[in-house]
């Protein structure tokens, strides 16, 4: 295996990360007026992601930055093409973080409104956009000789598209209700796992729907049984979520993620990005790579570096481990209608408000 089919491998491990665990993110903002009640329900649903939502986002950064170093030619034609959903995503991850900062820095009602709805906005848009911009990578897009992508918003929103951005929006909404009901207690967890099984009426179907029709059109043959077991796997979730086995319940619909992204990462070797135009054209992981000299500088650095990221997060999950309760939170702003920010970003419960032992992964 050379250099370029193992960072190939490495930026397929670092979107998966990022699916995993800045779905459950997006599937708390989606849910955010839906499941918080007043004012002090979203409370406890934004300090459940309030300490690791920025950390998550990382992920993205780093994937971002890896596909630029490794694989340029792929990063300037897939960015360049895709240059308004990418554009949308990025100004809606910018309006959700500004949002989980400043919602408690005012004591109005409509000044908290407006940030929920920037919350809500900065997670459904990424929801759908990124299963939009994968399902294209995978199908192909128009592209020259040149790497010039010439698609236009039709070419963007085809079907398949659309059904992938219905998938990642569903499969996130239900990954983000599990993880409330593992993080929270009281009625925002009993709420959050009715819509849990609501949602898993949409995104079982729409996944399943999604996997075969990727499996059928452009998979190999080692990833059938990777995509049957995301199906599985997200059936699973749902049926968990619906006997109260909270936390492999979670792992459940982690499992579907993960081997979903792998799906479409497998689909979509050894191309990096297919061209409709002529199969000539595809960026494939030996064209579309960077220097031998430029790769293994990045592996030695990815070496030293990547065990101490992932040490640290692994830290942020255990030290904030536990349940957020409606106890938890003060009945008005303090500070002047200011709330201190936490670690993490979002709201800050009462410190001195003792926290519930960590859920098992049974969900006892």
């Amino acid at each position: 295996m050379e250099l370029p089919d193992i960072w190939f491998i490495a930026i397929a491990v670092l979107w998966t990360g990022y699916f995993v665990l800045e779905g459950f993110d997006f599937g708390v903002g989606v849910l955010l007026p839906l499941i918080g009640r007043d004012d002090t329900d979203r409370r406890v649903m934004i300090n459940a992601i309030g300490p690791v939502w920025d950390g998550n986002e990382v992920w993205l950064i780093t994937a971002a930055g890896a596909m630029f170093a490794a694989f340029p030619a792929w990063y300037a034609s897939a960015f360049s093409g895709f240059y308004l959903p990418l554009l949308i995503v990025l100004l809606a991850l910018i309006a959700r973080g500004v949002a989980f900062e400043y919602r408690g820095k005012g004591d109005t009602d409509r000044w908290r409104a407006w940030w929920d709805r920037a919350i809500v906005f900065g997670s459904t848009a990424p929801a759908v956009l990124w299963g939009v911009f994968f399902a294209n990578l995978v199908r192909g897009v128009p592209m020259d000789a040149d790497g010039i992508v010439a698609a236009g918003i039709t070419d963007l929103l085809n079907p398949y598209a659309l059904l992938g951005g219905l998938t990642t929006l569903a499969v996130f909404t239900l990954h983000g209700a599990v993880f409330l009901t593992l993080k929270t207690s009281g009625p925002v967890r009993a709420r959050a796992r009715a819509a849990a099984l609501r949602t898993a009426a949409v995104a079982v179907p729409a996944g399943a729907g999604f996997l075969a029709w990727t499996q059928y059109a452009y998979g190999a043959a080692w990833t059938l049984p990777v995509a049957a077991a995301a199906a599985m796997a997200l059936v699973a979730g749902a049926f968990l979520a619906a006997a109260g086995r909270e936390g492999w319940s979670f792992t459940a619909t982690a499992v579907a993620i993960g081997a979903a992204t792998v799906t479409l990462f497998g689909s979509l070797y050894p191309a990096v990005l297919p061209s409709t135009t002529d199969a000539a054209y595809d960026l494939t992981v030996a064209n579309a790579s960077s220097a031998p000299y430029t790769l293994t500088v990045l592996s030695w650095v990815a070496v030293v570096f990547l065990p101490l990221v992932l040490a640290y997060q692994a830290w942020s999950y255990w030290v904030f481990r536990k349940r957020v309760s409606r106890e938890q939170i003060d009945p008005a702003p303090a500070y002047g209608g200011r709330e201190p920010a936490r670690a993490g970003g979002g709201e800050r419960p009462d410190a001195g408000t003792p926290s519930a032992p960590a859920p098992s992964p049974s969900g006892d």
